[in-house]
């Protein structure tokens, strides 16, 4: 039998799946900085300090290279942490423990030792927070080998690909946007995994592929409800995880559609739709296309602190759907 479902926001399925791990293995403990009695900067941990104690609740230093350090070390001995980054931008602090630590022990040591550690990364734009609060670094990560790199889109997919990641063997790191933390959506009770490495098609379409990420998933779905009245019939692939990347899904999708529009909300120049879009030229998909393919990313500038300013530099619904109507236009 299915298991129930609730509504529950993104920031409440994943308080549920760390409670859910700490509750089946003893080894799960939380880490980051205001984890505890504040609750956490966003408050995803919320009281869970108080469940479970400040042994496997642990405020950390405000020195995110020390409490990565600490986090791959419990890892590599047998524990299985789970680090929040109060900000994804302080990842730039922690970045010897992610790459060049947690990234390579399993290489380096001949694949004897595994790191199985979470690090959760609360990203984007859209809080006023400005340039160094606000930044979307999940290409960053997606770069290094070793490292896998997610970006759940629901709160159902947050939850799952929590648990996921905290069984996982190697190193995961979790791409959560902030503004989706108050996103309500049904979320199974109990136990379930939700894959790494595959991608969820959210919605099918004939005329166009919109390849999203994170936010950028309801975006899409906006901005395909938008064009059906114009008779433009939209396939939106949510692609959940960044690396390993779900290249059969993509490929499946565009060889049907015949054009593909890839919208991420990291700067445009190097970011996953550039990866995208390579994966799709380097396959059989490429002779299927009717058009050239579109990345839709952020603009090339550091996020401001002027809320109008803040929208401008991310793709926004009208943007979307300008691209996807200029892309099918003619065409069809």
């Amino acid at each position: 039998m299915d298991a129930a479902m609730r509504e529950l926001s993104y920031a409440q399925a994943i308080q549920e799946a760390m409670a859910i791990a700490m509750d089946m293995d003893e080894r799960v403990f939380l880490m980051g900085e205001d984890i505890g009695v504040y609750g956490g900067a966003f408050q995803v941990t919320g009281d869970l300090v108080e469940r479970y104690g400040t042994d496997r609740v642990i405020d950390t230093p405000i020195s995110e290279l020390g409490g990565a350090g600490v986090a791959v070390g419990a890892a590599v001995t047998g524990m299985r942490p789970i680090f929040e980054f109060q900000f994804s931008d302080f990842a730039t602090l922690g970045m010897e423990q992610i790459v060049n630590q947690a990234a390579k022990m399993r290489f380096m040591l001949g694949g004897e030792v595994s790191v199985p550690v979470v690090m959760r990364f609360p990203a984007g734009s859209g809080t006023g927070a400005a340039a160094q609060h606000s930044q979307s670094l999940e290409a960053w990560l997606g770069h290094v080998p070793g490292l896998k790199v997610i970006q759940p889109a629901t709160p159902h997919d947050a939850k799952g690909m929590l648990l996921a990641a905290v069984a996982d063997p190697d190193p995961v790191m979790i791409f959560e946007h902030k503004l989706l933390y108050k996103m309500k959506g049904h979320v199974p009770e109990g136990h379930y995994i939700v894959p790494i490495g595959k991608a969820e098609i959210r919605r099918e379409g004939r005329d166009l592929t919109i390849v999203a990420t994170s936010i950028m998933v309801q975006k899409a779905l906006d901005a395909a409800a938008a064009l059906e009245g114009e008779g433009i019939d939209i396939e939106v692939v949510d692609l959940r995880t960044i690396r390993p990347l779900d290249r059969q899904t993509v490929i499946d999708s565009v060889k049907k559609t015949s054009r593909l529009l890839c919208v991420y909300e990291g700067v445009k120049t190097l970011g996953i739709g550039a990866e995208v879009s390579a994966l799709v030229a380097e396959s059989e998909a490429f002779d299927y296309l009717d058009a050239p393919i579109v990345r839709l990313g952020g603009a090339e500038t550091p996020i401001p602190y002027n809320p109008d300013l803040e929208k401008a530099t991310v793709p926004q619904v009208p943007d979307i759907i300008a691209a996807a109507r200029d892309l099918v236009k003619g065409v069809r």
